[in-house]
């Protein structure tokens, strides 16, 4: 069964904590994203170890195969967007869609141990470029292809609540999985 495209507008949660997994980008002190992106990263293999990897918790959630796959793709996409808000006045994005981008993929057919190596490669050189930003970058400006406007310090906070929110959904359905 297909998942359902998620719709939503996540800018909100630099708004406000995030009821689902916690999340408060308030609370983060973005001069540490190097160090909490390589936190977040250290996490992956082991939530993609187990043999249920593969398994959907129920027919309308992504696997934990599925979320390492996407975050991935994250840390891939936020570290060239980071590059271009430093390198850049004010870059405009390219659309990504991540609902197109995982069937395309077939995220669903994909190793776990590679996709694990992936991420970890990824996040890692994703965390080098935070640790590269300075004093001076963090209000260079970046616009999305929906018209949202980040500042370096508000991508930061933007970007960390995917990975940390998709480690909240993969233990949730690991933990439905080992019930079942």
């Amino acid at each position: 069964m297909a998942i359902v495209p998620d719709s939503k507008n996540w800018t909100w949660v630099l708004e406000r904590p995030c009821d689902e997994c916690g999340f408060d980008a308030a609370a983060i002190d973005p001069t540490r994203m190097g160090d909490l992106v390589r936190d977040n990263v250290a996490r992956w293999p082991a939530l993609l170890a187990p043999d249920t990897a593969r398994q959907r918790p129920s027919d309308n959630e992504w696997s934990a195969l599925e979320y390492g796959c996407h975050v991935r793709d994250v840390f891939a996409l936020f570290d060239e967007r980071l590059r271009l808000m430093l390198a850049e006045d004010g870059p405009h994005f390219a659309n990504w869609d991540q609902d197109v981008t995982a069937v395309e993929q077939r995220y669903d057919l994909q190793d776990p141990a590679t996709v694990a190596d992936e991420l970890v490669a990824a996040g890692t050189a994703c965390a080098v470029r935070w640790d590269s930003v300075g004093p001076d970058d963090w209000h260079r400006p970046g616009v999305r292809s929906d018209g949202s406007s980040f500042t370096v310090d508000s991508f930061a906070r933007y970007f960390l609540h995917d990975a940390v929110h998709h480690v909240v959904d993969v233990e949730r359905g690991n933990a439905r999985l080992a019930v079942s």
